[in-house]
């Protein structure tokens, strides 16, 4: 069964369309919940002195400061993070400190502990900004230069709302923004192109053999041939992410979930809308043009 997946493109632009809404309106009210990487904590590496002193013991006892606790290294040792409010001073940071220790009492050894305060969660924004737009202008370069005409813009405004969409995900859905979750956009972005170029490669060589064939027809017959590859892609990553959800302990459930959120958003977007604007294109007279 073939599925007409053109049949539905002017849904698809409303779709796409409440999706950058909802994004772009909750970056402006509701903001990034920042991480303790830039919004500044206290981190600490400590070792339970006695294996009844488990990781989930010791996240009960600190609950009150939502910490985030991970297993490190093969002696047992956990680092510890715990955030602070924007612009906590050190008085502030150094009486968590003590309310930490003063918790964890004789259960633990500290091997370090560490504060980063504001200055050094500003620098980090900033790299990660810039590390965003970096990937960002290297990605619309690839683009461009492998494809032109329709494919180039299709390909680039599909890239735009990718990556509008991850950072309105993180906004929407208040999961931790932090070193990881760029690590995410930029790798769920990157599977969302890697889709869109397999498709339009399918694309390019059905133009070739299908001279007459209506563009939206060829469009659906080109995704329709791509389908298994694209199912077994996504199924295949997410099924790993449900593991990580599952087993990978608190430290990477966020990774998890946003991971599979990108693999959907990636899939959707290649399918409905980087080929749905090449619906406007007449690409024939562009596969001329290029010698192709």
């Amino acid at each position: 069964m073939k599925l007409k997946f053109m049949k539905y493109r002017k849904l698809s632009y409303w779709i796409a369309g409440a999706l950058i809404l909802l994004s772009v309106l909750s970056l402006i009210f509701r903001g990034l919940n920042y991480g303790i990487d830039f919004a500044g904590g206290i981190s600490m590496e400590v070792t339970p002195v006695s294996a009844d002193y488990t990781i989930d013991k010791m996240r009960s006892d600190l609950a009150q400061f939502n910490p985030e606790l991970q297993s490190v290294g093969d002696n047992g040792a956990i680092l510890v993070r715990v955030g602070l409010h924007k612009g906590a001073t050190d008085a502030e940071q150094n009486a968590r400190v003590a309310e930490i220790k003063e918790i964890l009492g004789n259960n633990v050894e500290y091997s370090q502990v560490q504060i980063v305060g504001p200055k050094i969660g500003d620098e980090l924004v900033r790299g990660g900004i810039l590390a965003i737009l970096f990937s960002f202008i290297l990605m619309s370069v690839y683009v461009w230069v492998r494809y032109r005409g329709g494919y180039a813009i299709g390909s680039f405004i599909s890239l735009c709302l990718d990556f509008v969409i991850m950072f309105g995900f993180f906004s929407i859905t208040g999961l931790e923004f932090n070193q990881t979750a760029i690590a995410v956009i930029l790798m769920g972005v990157g599977y969302s192109i890697n889709d869109k170029v397999v498709n339009y490669d399918r694309i390019e060589e059905n133009i070739k053999k299908y001279h007459k064939m209506p563009m939206d027809d060829l469009i659906d017959l080109s995704v329709n041939e791509m389908m298994r590859r694209t199912i077994m892609t996504g199924v295949s990553t997410i099924l790993a992410m449900v593991a990580l959800f599952l087993f990978g302990g608190p430290a990477l459930r966020d990774f998890s979930i946003a991971m599979t959120f990108a693999v959907v958003m990636g899939t959707f977007t290649s399918i409905y809308i980087s080929n749905v604007i090449l619906y406007h294109f007449n690409l024939r007279d562009d596969s001329i043009t290029n010698g192709k």
